[in-house]
């Protein structure tokens, strides 16, 4: 069986991209990162959602962005926005965030013998990231081929980007249809330690949005002043 590694959140779109490469027969590997983000929920949801769909191994790897801060995920001192509004890269945006775990994901598939990885980007329904577009994946592929030993010894490396140019509707009803709890999934910016949301930042709205456009229940939990 083909292996794959898998970027896993815990969020909504990871936990979809998970279930998309269990149905294409990947062995799974799940890869989260703890870069000491503001939101620490989620990786209690990815342990969750690794367990659910039955990964073959998870690993959780600390990498403290905190230390150089810059965004309103890893510095405490910036406030979480609400909606972004403005057609700008909002403060949400955690520097080389995307790179650091592509970088890492890559050196655990080398290990494994892995040539497949698997990451739930998505340039539609997203906040402005630059490391979420379809230009980005490309040049990150390009690198992924010259650098490394399993490339240069003929297997090529191919990053799996299934979500990038779906909608969040047609994502819900997708892991929907694949049988994915999305209470367990955790997208909030800035939710608390049991997972609980606040409904008004960027990534709540987005899915909120999602949940109603696929006329679908939505099982967050959110901030019960809202």
């Amino acid at each position: 069986m083909l292996k794959a590694v898998v970027l896993l959140s815990g969020g909504l779109d990871s936990a979809t991209t998970l279930a998309i490469a269990r149905t294409k027969q990947y062995e799974c590997y799940a890869l989260s990162i703890d870069y000491n983000q503001r939101n620490r929920s989620e990786l209690i949801a990815a342990q969750k959602v690794a367990k659910s769909l039955n990964v073959q191994e998870q690993q959780i790897i600390k990498v403290d962005l905190a230390t150089f801060g810059g965004s309103a995920l890893t510095d405490k001192a910036i406030d979480v926005p609400n909606a972004n509004t403005k057609n700008s890269i909002p403060v949400t945006y955690v520097p080389a965030r995307n790179t650091i775990m592509l970088s890492l994901a890559l050196a655990w598939a080398e290990t494994l013998d892995c040539y497949d990885i698997f990451i739930g980007v998505n340039a539609v329904d997203y906040s402005g990231y630059p490391d979420c577009r379809q230009e980005y994946i490309d040049a990150f592929t390009k690198m992924a081929n010259l650098a490394t030993k399993t490339a240069i010894e003929g297997n090529k490396i191919t990053i799996h980007t299934p979500l990038i140019s779906w909608s969040k509707e047609k994502i819900i009803r997708t892991g929907i249809s694949l049988g994915i709890d999305y209470s367990m999934t955790v997208s909030c910016y800035q939710a608390d330690t049991y997972g609980l949301a606040c409904g008004v930042c960027d990534a709540c709205q987005i899915r909120r949005k999602g949940f109603n456009q696929a006329a679908v229940i939505d099982p967050t939990c959110y901030e019960t002043n809202l």
